[in-house]
């Protein structure tokens, strides 16, 4: 025998029909239903007046919601939304700058009303803890935002260049490959627009190293010679680039995603058009809810046409590396790398005996060597 159905309905209709037959007290009834004589009263009144459809549960919407948001500025608010369809609500407001608008809750609360906002793309998103350098310049973040392959042949390789500091994008420049001479040639167009940072941040690929030969190539190499020190991501860790990688997840939701291209010119078409509007316009949470340009101002290190000579101390012995990437120091053949072939480095003589041999390149100590492990030429 199948279970009787026991729903509110059910039981307001058994209610009302027992009360209506008058055997049993109303104090009686709400006793054995479990209600109070105030409710009892409400159904019996609802099913005199309209019969068993007064019995329905009733909206609960108040008739007049003075405070709700106004049409003009939800419809303000979704305009803006699809416009930008990864913006979510903090951003949305800081780029309308208008002070009219809602609380941030409420916009959210707009957007997911309007269907503006995935359910499960929301529930994704976490809290997060974040360090920054404290001035523009100090630290660029440097990657490659993998590639995909061009109808027309060849693949595209989208260079990016970010500083720490503000976020400002300084570069995204769409690379026919990932050669040294290609990063190169974009970081000079950077320098000349916007001087020399203090120091760069890049992963442990190529073309800025040589993996476990040499931290050195003739990228980091040239970078050196313009007195940048180089920094490299511990192996594996992405998290130690976190800026640029979100970067890269921005660039991937808002442009990537949506948008089609058959050659590098155009895709660097795109990347200039969206560059402006993420440097320019797009509200940063990060940077107070302003645009990253807000907070950028250019090194006041020019970059120097012609590459500096580099100086040694007179304590040091110079040495210039041939084309194995080595050099000789008292009967001992020290691996220099080959990035720093044809170079002048500096190795330091006024250490004690049992001191390892130290080499410099300028003023950064780019080879260390225990006297101990070294075999005689």
């Amino acid at each position: 025998m199948p279970w009787e159905e026991r729903t509110p309905m059910v039981e307001r209709k058994r209610f009302v029909e027992e009360a209506m037959r008058r055997e049993e007290s109303v104090a009686a009834l709400c006793r054995r239903y479990g209600i109070s004589r105030k409710t009892a009263y409400k159904w019996l009144k609802r099913y005199r007046e309209q019969g068993e459809a007064g019995l329905a549960d009733r909206s609960r919407r108040p008739q007049r919601s003075p405070r709700r948001t106004a049409a003009a500025v939800e419809h303000q608010l979704v305009a803006a939304r699809q416009a930008h369809p990864a913006w979510r609500a903090r951003k949305l407001r800081a780029f309308l700058q208008d002070k009219s608008l809602p609380a941030v809750s409420t916009i959210t609360a707009v957007l997911h009303r309007h269907d503006q906002i995935d359910p499960a793309v929301s529930a994704q998103h976490r809290p997060v803890q974040r360090f920054e350098h404290p001035t523009p310049n100090a630290l660029w973040q440097m990657d490659f935002k993998g590639d995909w392959a061009l109808a027309g042949g060849g693949r595209c390789y989208p260079l990016t260049v970010l500083d720490d500091h503000s976020r400002f994008l300084l570069n995204l420049t769409a690379c026919a490959n990932q050669t040294g001479v290609t990063v190169q040639q974009a970081l000079e167009e950077t320098f000349r627009q916007f001087g020399l940072p203090d120091r760069m941040l890049m992963d442990n690929g190529t073309p800025w190293s040589d993996g476990a030969q040499s931290p050195y190539t003739y990228v980091t190499v040239w970078l050196l010679q313009l007195d940048i020190p180089v920094w490299h991501g511990r192996p594996r860790h992405p998290q130690t680039q976190g800026k640029d990688e979100r970067l890269h997840r921005t660039l991937n939701t808002e442009l990537l995603t949506v948008q089609q291209a058959d050659t590098l010119a155009q895709w660097q078409q795109l990347f200039d058009d969206w560059r402006t509007v993420y440097n320019d316009q797009r509200p940063h949470q990060a940077v107070g809810d302003q645009p990253p340009a807000c907070r950028y101002q250019p090194s006041q290190r020019p970059f120097p046409e012609k590459l500096p000579t580099l100086d040694y101390p007179s304590a040091m012995h110079i040495r210039r590396v041939d084309a194995t990437g080595r050099i000789s120091f008292q009967n001992h053949n020290l691996r220099i790398g080959k990035a720093f072939t044809n170079q002048r480095v500096g190795v330091l003589t006024d250490a004690a005996p049992n001191d390892p041999i130290q080499v410099y390149f300028g003023r950064f100590c780019v080879q260390s060597f225990d006297r101990s492990t070294l075999e005689k030429l």
